[in-house]
């Protein structure tokens, strides 16, 4: 028999739930708490499913059958309601999702597994272009027209590498929008169609190695900071990259053993990577370490100890000294490359010292070999021919301390 009002108020609690059946698979469950609450028992894919309709009298009887009845049309037109209910929840939640609460969680999950550097510009982007952009705006809302839009205001500055890391950020924000739910589809897909044409390609422009020394012998009387002049010499002593340079600490150095080793979180390739320190090196270091010594950092920020010093300084100081686009802190890696290739070294030996992976992924994959002990030579050789090319020529010795 149909349930009545008067029936359902009627009801008393036991000491263990029973039902009240009001056909169709529409029923009142009595709690022994004395709530009564409202359940649907339906069949999908063959199989006997359960759905909670709410609870009497919040969800009074009419409202009840109501939902039975639009439950039960569900299933006629093959949809599973307690998969529906499921889906509009979680569009409902989408709704009030930002687009920086989805950011920073994608950020959050994946800056562990990239290199310091990478997480570091990943965040740059968010915090300077992003964020402030669309940050606030539901990610629901956000069209492939408000991306272009995005990108096309920073490619207006004439930053078009921004404008592509940017553009691949975006994309993989909402992929993981997608892999969450959160999204049905990317509008960050094919970004790159409308992108502004790539300016020529323009390799890190870097000196000629018999041009050493009048650099040196600018580097030694420019009004520099004595950090800066020490970096600039490291660089062109262990061809490392700026960044993995800036970020380094003392206890990645082992000076009695003249090595250093950057661990693999703050690698490109995400591996460790030994640098051999030529005896010049070492000299400089130790010299450094008389003054930063005290911090962990071989270069702490002059406003925050904890932070390394700035990413544009080595090249600044570079631009003050006369060499703008003739010098960059990253050229000092081709300038070694192109040397010691000309001077006939093994290419293995030259591309583990700059830390690049094997262009054969095969080969890469299996070859461990650091090559550490011809390193060590090659680079000492390195150091020994500036030295004697500044001798030569009447300059500084590089390995002079400051």
């Amino acid at each position: 028999m149909p349930l009545t009002d008067s029936t359902i108020k009627a009801a008393k609690s036991k000491e263990k739930s029973y039902k009240l059946s009001d056909g169709h698979g529409l029923y009142l469950e009595i709690m022994p708490n004395g709530s009564k609450l409202w359940r649907l028992k339906y069949r999908h894919s063959e199989k006997e499913k359960r759905l909670a309709l709410g609870a009497y009298p919040t969800i009074p009887l009419q409202k009840a059958r109501q939902r039975r009845e639009e439950a039960r049309q569900l299933l006629a037109d093959g949809i599973d309601p307690s998969s529906e209910r499921q889906a509009a929840k979680q569009a409902q939640k989408a709704d009030k999702l930002t687009f920086e609460v989805l950011a920073r969680e994608w950020y959050s999950y994946n800056a562990p597994r990239w290199a310091e550097s990478t997480a570091y510009k990943a965040k740059l982007y968010l915090e300077n272009d992003l964020l402030p952009s669309i940050g606030a705006r539901p990610i629901t809302s956000i069209t492939r027209p408000d991306l272009v839009e995005l990108v096309r205001k920073v490619e207006a500055r004439g930053t078009l590498n921004a404008a592509g890391k940017i553009r691949q950020w975006l994309h993989q924000i909402f992929r993981y929008g997608l892999v969450r739910g959160v999204v049905e589809s990317n509008p960050a897909t094919d970004l790159n169609v409308v992108a502004a044409p790539a300016k020529a390609v323009r390799h890190h422009p870097h000196v000629t190695f018999a041009e050493l020394p009048v650099l040196l012998s600018k580097l030694e009387i420019a009004k520099i900071h004595t950090f800066t002049r020490c970096a600039i010499r490291l660089l062109l002593l262990t061809a490392v990259r700026p960044g993995e340079l800036r970020a380094a600490r003392w206890d990645e150095f082992d000076l009695d053993c003249d090595t250093w080793t950057i661990p693999k979180e703050r690698m490109k390739a995400r591996r460790s990577h030994a640098v051999p320190l030529p005896s010049q090196a070492v000299a400089i270091l130790r010299h450094l370490h008389e003054i930063s010594g005290s911090f962990s950092l071989l270069f702490p920020g002059q406003q925050n100890p904890d932070r390394p010093m700035s990413e544009n300084t080595i090249n600044k100081a570079l631009r003050l000294m006369g060499y703008e686009g003739r010098q960059t802190g990253h050229g000092f890696r081709h300038l070694l490359s192109t040397e010691l290739n000309g001077r006939g070294y093994n290419s293995d030996w030259i591309e583990r010292q700059l830390a690049h992976g094997d262009a054969d992924e095969i080969r890469d994959t299996y070859n461990h070999a650091t090559y550490l002990p011809q390193r060590e030579d090659m680079m000492q050789a390195w150091a020994d021919s500036i030295d004697a090319l500044c001798t030569s020529a009447n300059v500084v010795s590089i390995k002079r301390k400051a």
